[in-house]
């Protein structure tokens, strides 16, 4: 699930973690997967967390389950940093998460009560931004990684 995490880069981060994470699903609900990666301030990349997350997700699904894969990293990491950034492709999850938006899908909302909680553990500032898609393109990859690398293993001898 983890990959990547350079203990010598971890002490690198002083104030700062920025998070980029994405959430890929084949169907629509189909086959899903999730991906994250961990940035210092500096624009190190101090990890790459990738997770198959089931055969019958919704593609907002993943891209919440992104955001708990990467708050399970920062769960076992807490002590770096003292703000931490979350970046999105996805205006619906960026806005929900800001609470500009309601949440409307029933399905959702167990996922966002546990990313509040998560937060909430992580006593830190958190602040969620939206960006293109192409400045994602990365925790996208790691997402359908995910997603291939369970097929292939399904499809294995």
């Amino acid at each position: 699930m983890f990959g990547i995490l350079d203990a010598w880069s971890l002490r690198f981060i002083k104030t700062k973690i920025l998070i980029y994470t994405d959430g890929a699903a084949r169907g629509n609900p189909g086959l899903a997967g999730a991906g994250a990666v961990i940035k210092n301030e500096a624009g190190q990349t101090i990890a790459f967390l990738k997770k198959f997350l089931g055969e019958n997700k919704t593609n907002n699904e993943a891209e919440y389950l992104g955001v708990l894969l990467a708050l399970d990293w920062l769960s076992q990491n807490r002590k770096k940093g003292k703000e931490v950034q979350f970046f999105f492709d996805s205006q619906l999850l960026t806005n929900q998460l800001s609470g500009n938006w309601k949440i409307k899908a029933q399905n959702l909302k167990p996922l966002v009560a546990k990313i509040r909680e998560g937060i909430l553990a992580l006593d830190k500032k958190v602040t969620f931004h939206h960006l293109s898609r192409e400045k994602n393109s990365l925790a996208d990859l790691l997402a359908n990684q995910a997603i291939d690398e369970r097929k292939s293993k399904k499809n294995s001898f």
